[in-house]
């Protein structure tokens, strides 16, 4: 199963989160999301456990325990969605058409 860690430390390391979750049971691999241009990380990562009941107890164990000065937020993860759009933001631009140029006020 996969699990998603919420609201990590920035200071919490891969090896952090393997000996949180080893107390629960087999961890078969742990990532934590880093920001691709700082290498930081961005504060949420993933544990994949190979039994459910394991992963469950997991869960339950961890969610809302505190890891390095922070609460963890500890849940099943979900599949991302394929409908996500490329891009960032959106919609037609309102205003005036057109456009470009200067101030359009007086010169002095």
């Amino acid at each position: 199963m996969n699990i998603f860690i919420g609201n990590l430390s920035f200071d919490v390391s891969e090896d952090d989160l393997q000996k949180a979750f080893e107390a629960y049971g087999q961890v078969s691999s742990v990532n934590i999301i880093k920001d691709k241009y700082s290498g930081r990380s961005r504060g949420f990562g993933f544990v994949e456990m190979g039994s459910e009941t394991e992963a469950q107890a997991a869960i339950d164990g961890l969610n809302e325990k505190e890891l390095k000065g922070r609460k963890l937020s500890v849940n099943q993860a979900r599949e991302r969605s394929n409908d996500r759009r490329p891009g960032g933001g959106g919609g037609p631009r309102r205003g005036r058409p057109g456009g470009g140029g200067g101030g359009g006020g007086r010169r002095y």
